[in-house]
């Protein structure tokens, strides 16, 4: 019996670049929901895309490429303009392929974030072919799935409930203060942030006895049967007093309500709390992202 032939090496030309969201998701939509897990980023951004919030990033045009191989798509990203281009995990020469692809076109990239061995094999082709300085971010992010629900014994004292109008101002000013926290002021604007998520019941509150909010966590919309928690966020003053947890564990049963078979969220590496914290609750580690910036030659 004769081994099997090896796929030719990827070329530039095997990445095709749209504008049009919707060819996108009929060439790439299967490959995304096979992986809800390791495509989260890209599953939950093109949704909100899809349901109109291409106004939440400037007035670039979005962009998607899709990676075909021997009739079959290997691979997707998307860039929104001025922020990094995301992608599935890439081997180096599909990495190099599709720098060539945006060079070719035209599209320059200010960053990627990526699985760690993709994101690294893309910005050291992206140097190779532009002279670009590429820098990781100082902390990558570690994806974790929930395995089994384990809620903090004890409790805090209050009750968690899912936010409503009336918590807007107070939602967008602590979603504001997590992208501070977080090292990317500004990226979304936290109003538009606060009004996506409230229309599907998206942000869950902790509070305490005498109804103060002290703690919100939001959670994606349910897609290929994947939600991803995201952000917790509790103020600065308030923390060490068990209200992430609280409200993370509150904001995971609403989740497999909802009917969510696999349950992600996104730590901190450089947060050893955070990491502890998820684990006690039950998530466990999937893959690890970094994300760079690009500084092109003057």
């Amino acid at each position: 019996m004769r081994p099997e032939t090896p796929p030719p090496p990827p070329t530039a030309d095997s990445w095709h670049v749209t504008e049009d969201l919707d060819a996108f998701l009929s060439q790439a939509g299967t490959f995304l929901r096979s992986r809800p897990d390791l495509h989260t980023l890209v599953l939950t951004v093109v949704e909100t895309l899809r349901n109109g919030g291409a106004r939440t990033y400037g007035e670039q045009a979005p962009w998607f490429g899709v990676l075909e191989e021997a009739g079959q798509v290997r691979a997707a990203c998307f860039r929104t303009p001025p922020h990094r281009l995301v992608t599935t995990a890439l081997t180096p020469a599909q990495a190099d392929a599709l720098a060539a692809r945006l060079l070719a076109l035209g599209r320059p990239v200010s960053g990627v974030n990526a699985v760690r061995e993709t994101a690294d094999a893309f910005a050291a082709s992206w140097s190779r072919r532009t002279g670009a300085t590429t820098g990781p971010r100082p902390h990558g992010t570690r994806l974790h799935r929930l395995a089994a629900l384990t809620p903090p014994d004890p409790a805090p004292p209050g009750r968690a409930r899912i936010a409503g109008q009336a918590d807007r101002e107070l939602l967008a000013l602590w979603f504001g203060e997590f992208q501070e926290a977080i090292g990317e002021p500004g990226r979304q604007d936290a109003s538009a942030w606060t009004d996506t998520r409230l229309a599907y019941g998206g942000l869950t509150l902790w509070e305490t006895p005498d109804g103060t909010p002290v703690s919100m966590a939001g959670i994606s919309p349910l897609l290929a049967g994947m939600i991803r928690v995201a952000p917790v966020y509790t103020p600065a003053p308030l923390r060490r007093r068990g209200y992430a947890a609280a409200v993370t564990t509150a904001i995971t049963r609403t989740a497999l309500d909802r009917g969510a078979d696999q349950l992600l969220l996104f730590t901190d590496l450089a947060n050893p709390t955070s990491n502890a914290l998820y684990r006690r609750l039950g998530y466990r580690p999937v893959a690890d992202f970094t994300a760079y910036d690009f500084t092109e030659p003057s």
